[in-house]
């Protein structure tokens, strides 16, 4: 998966994940990706940084928000916290997993668990559905 950074014609700026680059273009040329805030399919990439990683600690980066931010970010919690109480942790078998309950090797669930980028990217080649699962900064995993 590959995250975009995109900005619509009256200046909204959010995020979009695709398969691909082609997975994206295709996308907006068949005006599938529109503003989240005014639904405007004039939509494009955005200048972003890329993202590197250093041997030296991570900082941890801050999101000021305001009340809409938050019922979302609650909404977002409530929905990893529901994931979490109802499905099984498969640890770091998730992408085998899900190739599994994808082919129908065996009995579908719903799990979650942890992938290295090859494997997302694999799945995503095979047509596996699947999705990030947010954690927030006061859980401990």
């Amino acid at each position: 998966m590959i995250r975009f950074n995109l900005v619509c014609d009256a200046g909204h700026e959010f995020d979009g994940w695709f398969r691909s680059n082609e997975d994206y273009e295709g996308q907006h040329k068949s005006g599938l990706v529109s503003c989240p805030t005014c639904h405007s399919a004039k939509v494009a990439k955005a200048l972003m940084a890329p993202a590197v990683s250093t041997a030296r600690k991570q900082e941890k980066i801050a999101l000021a928000v305001g009340a809409e931010q938050r019922q979302m970010l609650a909404k977002l919690k409530e929905m990893a916290d529901h994931v979490r109480q109802n499905a099984d942790y498969v640890g770091d078998k998730f992408a085998d997993e899900a190739r599994k309950i994808h082919f129908g090797e065996v009995e579908r669930r719903g799990i979650y668990g942890e992938a290295s980028v090859e494997e997302v990217k694999s799945l995503a080649d095979d047509g596996v559905d699947f999705m990030p699962l947010p954690t927030f900064p006061d859980e401990h995993n």
